[in-house]
């Protein structure tokens, strides 16, 4: 079977087309602007996209903060000003990742993820959390509506949001290159909490050649911390043979650097548990401020800083976890000091027949 039925779970209020046909944008905060989604300050994880073909899962991220001083290596405490890498005077923050889709692919399904911290030393005003501004590789900006549910949560001195939009026109028809983010509703100055902000565009695609793959991709906006607990979601319960290849993603918020004892796990059976980490993700410090693939950088994106001051979005091997096979793919996530926001989850893994 060379490609399977597409399961696309649209949850929430619908709130405008993701990609209006814009050749420009003016800023966001516009009296003519659409209302933003409704908000809550917990979105329970659900499937969002699931597929099994002949293709895979790619993402590009980047960091919309950093730390003014450019000297901070902890995120609690830091002094945070904006990453701008643009030339438009009307955007106050900006940045360019690569999104690295095989040529000659297909692209199936495409989603943008953005959030961040409203309060850190300023206060943001929640009502631009569904609003960015978003380009493809040698385009100019257009306008993206949040149109989902909007996770916003006030919590041990932090004011975080996470919001999403599908994006799978665009990026179907665009051409290779780097993506351009703008106008993320983050917070810059200095509190305790510290502050952070990001986002990242998840695409999955289809190519003859390539291996037949199940892909899953789940989105919320939970905590996790010492007082919330342990978040516990199961991606996928087909079997997988022995040796399979796999990979899995992570877009979470506020993961503080230096600060131990956050944990992502995956289970594959009732007995079987692997805790995940690589040479730039510790297992006691899984969520330390850092955008990585199998441990190294990945794709190209600018700026390129090794440490995102709160923001992670990582990809992990899970050849470990898959060698004896599995009857189910299920990920915990824990953290005993930090309180953490997660927001994305995406599993790609091989089918063997």
């Amino acid at each position: 079977m060379r490609n399977s039925a597409v399961l696309a779970v649209r949850r929430g209020v619908l709130c405008a087309l993701s990609c209006a046909v814009l050749t420009a944008a003016p800023p966001l905060a516009s009296a003519a602007a659409p209302p933003a989604p409704a908000e809550a300050d917990r979105v329970p994880f659900a499937a969002r996209y699931q597929a099994e073909l002949h293709g895979g899962i790619v993402r590009a991220a980047n960091t919309s903060a950093k730390g003014a001083l450019g000297t901070e290596t902890s995120n609690d405490g830091a002094t945070i000003g904006y990453v701008d890498v643009d030339d438009d005077p009307n955007t106050y923050n900006s940045s360019r990742a690569e999104l690295a889709v095989p040529a000659g692919a297909r692209v199936t399904w495409a989603r943008l993820y953005w959030g961040g911290n409203l309060r850190v030393g300023e206060q943001k005003p929640p009502k631009d959390n569904g609003r960015v501004l978003i380009a493809e590789p040698g385009g100019r900006y257009k306008a993206l509506l949040a149109d989902t549910l909007t996770g916003h949560r006030t919590a041990d001195g932090a004011d975080a949001f996470q919001a999403s939009a599908d994006v799978t026109e665009l990026v179907r028809w665009a051409a290779p290159g780097q993506w351009t983010v703008a106008q993320v509703n983050v917070a810059m100055g200095r509190s305790a909490v510290g502050g952070w902000g990001g986002w990242t565009l998840v695409a999955a695609y289809e190519k003859d050649g390539e291996p037949l793959r199940r892909l899953s991709v789940w989105d919320g906006f939970e905590t996790v911390g010492p007082r919330s607990g342990e978040l516990r979601v199961a991606l996928d319960g087909h079997r997988y043979p022995k040796g399979t290849a796999g990979r899995l993603g992570v877009v979470a918020y506020d993961g503080d650097r230096g600060t131990s004892g956050d944990y992502l796990e995956v289970r594959t059976s009732r007995r079987k548990a692997t805790r995940l980490g690589d040479s730039a993700n510790s297992v006691n410090d899984v969520l330390n401020s850092s955008i990585t693939e199998f441990g190294a950088a990945g794709t190209t994106r600018f700026p390129a800083a090794g440490n995102t001051l709160g923001y992670d979005s990582d990809v992990f091997d899970l050849r470990g976890a898959l060698r004896q096979g599995a009857d189910r793919v299920q990920v915990r996530l824990g953290s005993r000091e930090d309180t953490v926001w997660l927001g994305a989850l995406f599993l790609q893994a091989d089918v063997r027949r």
